[in-house]
């Protein structure tokens, strides 16, 4: 039977201590759930690897400036207006501000597309124990999932020593209310 383990924790340093001790102990399924974002918490989750988002906005942007020129360039080409001078029909000066607001346009909306695929919002699948209320306001939690055994029970006493203040555990079966309390 599996169960989902949740820590809360008073101080982030605490949640820190966890997240790192966890990692060690080849802990890999888990939700960290925060009052408020914290580069701490983004650097002991990738390990102090910059967060892959960076590279959606970078596909976007590259997408969006050939995009953008290439859209200029075209409509250009297709409909030739009497050019004065012997002026390039095809010329970068007139194009840059296509370009360069596709540019932003494209990486914008792949760096929302990122976080909500990253944070993987919306997350109607999250467990019960993920919606406490003192997330939202002043605690920080850590919530496993699928664990069985002898690695639940593993899961817990790091937690515990990490500082939680408090640990608990519900089986897939049980009800939300029908948790078992450790206090810290």
């Amino acid at each position: 039977m599996s169960s989902h383990v949740k820590g809360v924790f008073n101080h982030l340093d605490s949640l820190i201590t966890a997240i790192d001790r966890l990692r060690k102990a080849d802990f890999d399924d888990y939700t960290v759930l925060s009052p408020l974002p914290r580069h701490e918490i983004e650097e002991a989750i990738y390990d102090n690897q910059p967060s892959p988002v960076r590279w959606w906005t970078l596909t976007g942007a590259l997408i969006g400036g050939t995009g953008g020129f290439t859209l200029a360039s075209l409509t250009s080409a297709v409909w030739p207006m009497a050019l004065p001078a012997g002026k390039p029909m095809i010329s970068i000066p007139p194009f840059v501000v296509i370009t360069f607001e596709s540019t932003v346009l494209i990486a914008g909306l792949a760096t929302l597309a990122a976080i909500i695929f990253h944070c993987r919002l919306p997350a109607t699948d999250l467990p019960i124990e993920c919606e406490d209320p003192r997330y939202s306001s002043d605690r920080f939690g850590l919530v496993f999932h699928d664990l069985e055994g002898a690695r639940k029970e593993e899961a817990m006493k790091l937690l515990h020593d990490a500082g939680a203040e408090e640990v608990s555990c519900a089986d897939d079966e049980d009800d939300a209310t029908e948790l078992v309390h450790e206090e810290a």
